[in-house]
């Protein structure tokens, strides 16, 4: 009986051996699949860790890149802005300033601005600017430089901005030669004492500087009104009268034509030959004027100096050009001589351009729109 019950305990004891050994064995496998599992997260773990440091230093070097790339493109876009902007603006004013005759405005509105007030001049000349809008349909107007080529600048600015070509007696002379024919063939010997409006320059030199005013004159003349498109006919204007050097040469060589003219009328009425036009009687009427070296020397000389043209000067200026000037005398509205021919006696075939001033001092431009 003791022997069963002992064999029965030691079989107990085998089976709880084995079981416990199972159980560890058991536990054992477990263990090691959990570090298995374990060391396979962590390293993917510490894989994602490093690729994502390696990533972020990357990104963090682009958007310092792209930070720096952003920030110079503003600051080179923001100097070229500044650039720009300055060179713009310097050559406004380089044309603002040279341009010396100005693009069009509005005539009502221009003389709102320069007449402003209630003063009894003011009204009258804002009712004379109303008169040429309404009556003579002048809807605007291109300001010229206030100096004194005023009305020589506003005269040639519209025979080419026109097309108007030479005259019919500078189409049959060369006008290169007159000053050649005047000092050699006629013996004005004085043309060395002409001067050159603002330069006053007097001297043997003359003469050649003379040559190169009509030179001037005769190609540009030319060239212009060989140009028939309109708008690249007002481009060639706008460019050389923005050139202070080049259109004063035109104003003097216009100056020295109207001298010859008065030479050539002076030598028929001295010699009693084809009768000339009246207003060379006018001309040599005055005491400043009795022939042609005082009236270089008290007249034309001053011209774009310290005076402008005259009355009488402004006829032979229509003259010689052959073209009927009409200025409108907005000072003398509601009088005869509101509306003025220059000359008064002129040919049929003669084209036309338009002045207008308000002190027969300074001149602009009218512009017709019907």
């Amino acid at each position: 009986m003791q022997r069963r019950h002992d064999r029965k305990a030691s079989k107990n004891r085998d089976q709880f051996t084995a079981q416990e050994k199972r159980s560890r064995i058991n536990h054992s496998k477990r263990s090691v699949g959990r570090h298995e599992v374990w060391s396979w997260t962590t390293a993917t773990k510490e894989s994602l860790c490093l690729m994502w440091q390696r990533v972020k230093v990357q990104l963090m070097l682009s958007m310092s890149f792209l930070t720096a790339v952003f920030w110079y493109c503003r600051r080179l876009y923001s100097f070229l802005a500044q650039l720009l902007k300055w060179w713009s603006n310097y050559i406004q004013r380089k044309l603002i300033r040279n341009l010396s005759v100005l693009a069009e405005v509005d005539l009502l509105g221009y003389s709102a601005r320069e007449w402003k007030g209630e003063t009894k001049q003011a009204k009258h000349m804002r009712e004379a600017y109303e008169e040429l809008f309404w009556s003579c349909h002048i809807k605007y107007l291109r300001q010229v430089r206030r100096d004194n080529y005023s009305v020589v600048r506003a005269v040639l600015f519209q025979i080419f901005s026109q097309g108007i070509p030479f005259p019919s007696w500078m189409k049959e002379r060369d006008i290169l030669k007159l000053p050649e024919k005047l000092l050699y063939s006629q013996g004005c010997n004085w043309i060395q004492q002409y001067s050159f409006g603002p330069e006053r320059y007097t001297g043997p030199n003359a003469f050649g500087k003379l040559r190169k005013c009509m030179e001037a004159l005769k190609t540009n003349w030319a060239e212009i009104s060989a140009t028939k498109d309109h708008e690249e006919r007002g481009n060639m204007c706008n460019t050389l009268f923005s050139d202070e050097s080049k259109e004063h040469k035109l104003y003097e060589a216009i100056k020295f034509i109207m001298l010859y003219e008065v030479v050539e009328a002076y030598e028929q009425m001295k010699n009693r030959e084809e009768p000339v036009h009246n207003l060379f009687s006018l001309l040599f009427a005055r005491d400043s004027s009795s022939d042609p070296l005082s009236f270089m020397m008290n007249h034309l000389n001053s011209i774009g100096d310290s005076i402008c043209l005259d009355q009488v000067e402004l006829f032979l200026l229509g003259y010689v050009l052959e073209v009927k000037i009409r200025v409108y005398r907005l000072h003398r509205f509601n009088t005869e001589e509101f509306e003025v021919n220059y000359p008064p006696e002129y040919r049929r075939e003669w084209n036309e351009i338009s002045l207008l001033t308000e002190d027969d001092r300074y001149y602009h431009i009218p512009l017709f729109r019907t």
